[in-house]
């Protein structure tokens, strides 16, 4: 039963997201539906009268940085807000939340969280309200529609959950089974974040290349028929996806990075390691060769397409050659950049008990060298992007006077000075400087798109 919003009116909220862009999809959503019940965000998180803790449990000091941030809410005068921990954690914890921090009032899973205003009014009443459902019904009909006027660019969540099991993840256990959203909803929810100033919209998913559902007309059809779709909106003018699983990069949706201008030419798609063995013992479903061979696809469709990919590095028996391998496959590729972690046991996962668990002193050895090799390709790939003109989205502002900062179309951070301009526009710039993590352009034209 939805509240009555005018009880919350003048309360104040903050919404802290951990991890993932699902988690910030999911945390804005929330924001969304309190704003809806009458709260008011708060500009600093400090004194709100509700504090979220949006969490991640993918890896384990994710998970302590929560209990350390629970701990940090009791104010000078010895009083705390209302305390609701939401997302992975939640899920996956919500026992051992109640017995480490008794000061938490709402624990609420990343399924249920359509359901925190009953949780609210039940933790006004003094009730330990905790909802770790997972519904059958989906939660995206119970939440306010979308709107823009935030940002030039929005996530959009397209598909949740995953079939996959791999076997150091957590996701299958705390988000559940593969669900497809429908296409109507979806279409719907996009047009209302163009009408809202919207340019740039990225589609997410656990594993979002696994997105179907029919269109509307009644054919059935993948995340390349969904991107066809939304590529065909006036005032939408950039389409990205994230994150992928090679076993589910279909032809249709390799084809789409050569025919469809607005997709944008970056491509995130996690391998995790470089050997076959290591890659079994993953439950990954994919080779290394297989791998290769996708990345070879779509490069012969789109030569200038930036790779990004995850790595786990130390995962249990992984021997020297297995490491070695990892090089091997990040030199073959040459990643545009990656994103690169340490095995991380999580409770419950086959891999938390397996043998063969990496010493911290060699986990650290090897992943300083993986991140030496990777930092490498970056820097190699933004120097090779200087002289490229292009169109930037100017999505924030720099810290220089008349300085803005946007995406490329292969996801680097461009650093522009372009006075009289603001956030939303699109010029054209020419990239003349790269440095490890960004690179710095030049505006072309005074006139707006």
């Amino acid at each position: 039963m939805k509240s009555d919003s005018s009880k919350n009116s003048g309360k104040t909220f903050h919404v802290k997201s951990f991890g993932c862009q699902m988690n910030v999809y999911d945390g804005e959503r929330m924001a969304e539906m309190l704003g809806a019940e009458g709260y008011v965000a708060a500009a600093d998180g400090t004194d709100a009268d509700l504090v979220v803790l949006n969490t991640c449990h993918i890896r384990e000091k994710a998970a302590e940085k929560v209990y350390s941030d629970i701990g940090r809410l009791k104010r000078a005068d010895g009083s705390r807000p209302t305390i609701a921990v939401a997302g992975c954690v939640a899920q996956a914890e919500g026992a051992e939340i109640a017995r480490r921090a008794p000061t938490v009032d709402i624990v609420v899973g990343p399924q249920a969280y359509h359901r925190l205003p009953d949780l609210i009014a039940r933790a006004a009443r003094g009730e330990k309200a905790v909802d770790l459902d997972m519904p059958l019904e989906s939660k995206f009909g119970a939440l306010p529609k979308r709107a823009g006027g935030q940002r030039p660019t929005a996530f959009l969540t397209v598909q949740e959950g995953c079939d996959k099991f791999c076997t150091y993840c957590v996701v299958p256990y705390t988000r559940g089974a593969e669900i497809s959203r429908p296409f109507v909803d979806l279409i719907a929810e996009a047009r209302a974040l163009v009408a809202g100033g919207v340019r740039e919209i990225t589609l997410l998913g656990q594993n979002v290349n696994a997105w179907d559902g029919e269109d509307d007309k009644g054919r059935a059809i993948g995340l390349d028929g969904l991107i066809r779709e939304l590529a065909c909106e006036d005032g939408l003018e950039r389409i990205r996806y994230t994150t992928s699983h090679p076993n589910d990069m279909t032809d249709g949706l390799i084809a789409a990075h050569g025919e469809i201008d607005k997709l944008m030419p970056f491509l995130h798609l996690p391998v995790q390691a470089g050997s076959d063995r290591i890659l079994a013992a993953m439950n990954r479903s994919h080779s290394v060769e297989s791998y290769l061979k996708v990345i070879e696809r779509v490069r012969a469709v789109r030569p200038d397409i930036a790779i990004s990919g995850d790595f786990i590095v130390g995962f249990p028996g992984e021997s020297d050659a297995d490491f070695e391998a990892t090089l091997d496959i990040v030199r073959a590729t040459n990643y545009a950049m990656a994103y690169s972690f340490k095995y991380s046991r999580r409770p419950g996962t086959p891999a938390a008990t397996m043998g063969g668990q990496i010493d911290e002193a060699l986990l650290n050895e090897r992943l300083q060298r993986l991140q030496a090799l990777l930092n490498e390709q970056q820097q190699a790939f933004n120097e090779a992007t200087v002289g490229r003109t292009t169109r930037l989205l100017l999505e924030r502002k720099g810290k220089l006077d008349g300085q803005l900062i946007g995406k490329s179309p292969w996801l680097q951070s461009v650093h522009v000075i372009a006075p009289g301009l603001k956030i939303g526009d699109m010029i054209d710039v020419r990239i003349v400087s790269a440095g490890a993590n960004s690179v710095g352009a030049e505006a072309l034209i005074e006139e707006v798109a």
